[in-house]
């Protein structure tokens, strides 16, 4: 081989390995970056230039695509799962637990015990105050476990919305991007960051919506749902949403008071059995359609309960069929057909206003028109019974059999509890699952050690390259001499 042969060789082999240098460079330093895959040198020997040597070839950029579809799918479970479990837990807080005195079991306790204590001298003021002010202090923890039911749900509302505007952002950035990818790869130019690009905006919709990414032409991708979804392929579609301002206990998808999620102004069913299931966006939908208004129904059947038991038909012989009774809605009485939301209004009978005067009311008859014999204990006891002894309930969200009220407060406080506790071991598990996909992902990603390796095989080439031409170098000194 020619002097000039060999000097050639070696150029180009320093410029290869300086070029698989910076590539190293990069992907250690990248390690950590999100949606960042390896990268690595393509070379061949050069066949066209008449001394021989390596060529550039281009770069590869390694991804495993069965691994990045694997951790996608994993996280988009995991992110759904875990709203699911942090609204069971916000729900079970707020019902509080069996042993908390401040729970909604613990509200009922203290007005049995308020009545026990006023039976025993019924005559004591302050004794019928407290069954006021246990009775008051029941009806708001219903309301504030209904507001706070009420809240997830607008609170879901808004996330939804904030959703859809990040699904809608996200695809059309990742159709940009094919169409840059689709020209760059035409130009024979590297594509690897805009591929790096388009992964970070995929994994953002697959937290939202699970999906599959198909290949197509020129390293570009079409996008579907694992429902089967179509969520791009070219021009994305336009997905909608309208928020409601406000959320009430009676507003609901199936009445039509509540947006349902649209694409291209079709209808799209975004519960858990519908076609984008699995993800943050459809946890937020069965939130506020189904999760939190079942909670909502059973906490107003509680309610209607124990408004029924302390009203007409109940201990008081002076109430009749439309009078308001220990507990009212509003003021007005309790009535069947506004059963939805009544957890949310239920309060405190005004006559019995603890600060007012009318406390002997308890003790003598809410329609009575004036106090009775104040040692008469036969209407507070009779109170106590209505809620202690079995008693059937007209409520279809409660068990038809008689029953004590406190069973149906247990059994509410043992649904949440069970609610929670099958979101957590749902959520754990998709947790444990999104570990192991990141863990099998990880390692088919840049490691570290081996990239240090490889720095040390292309410091070797290099510097026999270098070797190389200062031979060269010598050779050529020495026939100039």
């Amino acid at each position: 081989m020619s002097l000039s042969g060999a000097l050639s060789n070696a150029v180009s082999g320093l410029a290869v390995q300086a070029k698989s240098a910076s590539l190293v460079s990069s992907n250690i330093s990248n390690a950590l970056t999100e949606g960042y895959g390896r990268r690595q040198l393509n070379v061949a020997s050069d066949s066209v230039s008449t001394h021989g040597g390596v060529r550039v070839l281009g770069v590869v950029r390694h991804a495993d695509a069965v691994l990045i579809a694997d951790k996608r799918l994993a996280d988009g479970h995991s992110a759904g799962a875990t709203l699911l479990s942090q609204h069971a837990d916000r729900m079970e807080t707020l019902i509080g637990g069996a042993l908390d005195g401040d729970s909604l079991t613990g509200r009922l306790d203290s007005l049995e015990a308020s009545l026990i204590s006023a039976s025993s001298d019924p005559s004591s003021t302050q004794r019928l105050r407290n069954i006021a002010q246990a009775a008051q202090s029941l009806a708001g923890k219903l309301n504030g476990i209904s507001d706070g039911v009420q809240a997830s749900r607008r609170s879901a509302e808004t996330s939804i919305t904030d959703q859809v505007q990040q699904l809608n952002t996200s695809l059309a950035r990742i159709s940009d991007i094919n169409v840059r990818i689709s020209r760059s790869v035409h130009a024979g130019a590297d594509v690897s960051t805009l591929e790096d690009q388009r992964q970070i905006e995929i994994d953002r919709v697959a937290q939202i919506i699970p999906l599959r990414a198909i290949p197509r032409d020129k390293n570009t991708v079409a996008l579907y749902s694992m429902g089967g979804t179509l969520l791009l392929d070219g021009k994305p579609p336009e997905f909608e949403f309208q928020r409601s301002n406000e959320i009430a206990p009676h507003m609901t998808l199936g009445n039509g008071l509540l947006s349902d999620l649209t694409i291209d102004g079709r209808s799209l069913n975004a519960g858990p059995d519908g076609m984008i299931a699995g993800g943050t966006l459809s946890a937020l939908f069965e939130i506020r359609d189904i999760v939190a208004p079942d909670l909502q129904t059973k906490l107003d059947g509680v309610a209607f309960d124990l408004g029924s038991r302390l009203g007409p038909g109940g201990p008081d012989a002076t109430l009749v069929t439309g009078d308001s009774g220990v507990f009212t809605d509003l003021g007005f009485p309790i009535e069947p057909v506004n059963e939805i939301g009544l957890a949310g209004r239920i309060t405190l009978n005004l006559d019995l206003d603890p600060s007012g005067s009318s406390l002997w009311r308890l003790r003598d008859g809410l329609g009575s028109v004036a106090p009775g014999n104040p040692g008469d204990a036969s209407l507070i006891n009779g109170w106590r019974n209505a809620l202690v002894d079995p008693v059937s309930t007209s409520s279809s969200s409660l068990r038809p059999e008689p029953v004590a009220i406190s069973t149906h407060f247990a059994e509410l406080s043992s649904y949440v509890t069970d609610q929670r506790i099958d979101a957590e071991q749902t959520n754990q598990y998709l947790s444990d699952r999104l570990l192991a996909a990141e863990e099998r992902y990880l390692s088919d990603s840049v490691d570290t050690d081996t990239e240090l390796q490889d720095l040390i095989k292309i410091e070797q080439n290099y510097a026999a390259n270098a070797q190389v031409i200062r031979v060269v170098d010598d050779l050529m000194q020495l026939l100039f001499r």
